[in-house]
């Protein structure tokens, strides 16, 4: 089907599984892929445009914003919220509850909220401990363990996870004044940079 613009090329109309993925959840975005062995579950909210890759697994209560990647083999559970535009790097792990046991099983209210701003990218293997917040266009190099809240623009590393400097929102590290060599420049707020 055309566009409303008038061009010729075509817009999809909800979102492409593969055949061998599994989407449960009515309500994914346009546009938005899921690959094989992914598994997308019932009462799960994924954007418009996002790329949910091989292995991936989102969770009933999960909010994925849009033009999320989501890449092979991460986990991203109820009462986790992604933002738009976030990258996932392989591997990336979500928790949700700070005291888990087998025989107590939690959910809603008595699992711990994660929020991950718009722009933020997570590196692979990088494990969030719930609760935790992280800024808008912050970096979070791969295989870190973020363990408490992580500042807009903040780039860190380790386990756990701590600061080494400023990113910008093109992902290149900020200099001593903040400034990008891609022309922006930054100052300190009480959330980071901006």
């Amino acid at each position: 089907m055309p566009s409303d613009s008038g061009s010729d090329t075509e817009q999809p109309e909800g979102p492409f599984v593969h055949p061998l993925g599994l989407c449960e959840s009515s309500e994914v975005g346009s546009g938005t892929r899921v690959w094989a062995f992914a598994h997308v579950l019932d009462g799960a909210v994924v954007g418009v445009e996002c790329n949910v890759c091989d292995h991936a697994y989102i969770e009933g209560g999960a909010v994925v914003g849009d033009r999320v990647t989501v890449k092979n083999r991460v986990s991203i559970f109820e009462g986790v919220t992604i933002e738009d535009d976030v990258f996932l790097g392989p591997s990336v792990t979500f928790t949700n509850d700070s005291r888990p046991r087998a025989h107590i099983r939690r959910g809603g209210d008595a699992l711990s909220k994660t929020l991950v701003r718009a722009g933020a990218t997570l590196g692979a293997g990088v494990v969030v401990v719930c609760g935790t917040t992280i800024g808008n266009h912050a970096f979070v190099g791969a295989g870190a363990v973020v363990t408490r809240d992580v500042p807009a623009h903040a780039f860190v590393v380790g386990n756990p996870a701590r600061q080494l400097g400023w990113v910008c929102i093109c992902g290149e590290r900020l200099d001593d004044a903040l400034s990008c060599t891609c022309g922006r420049s930054f100052a300190e707020s009480a959330d980071g940079v901006a």
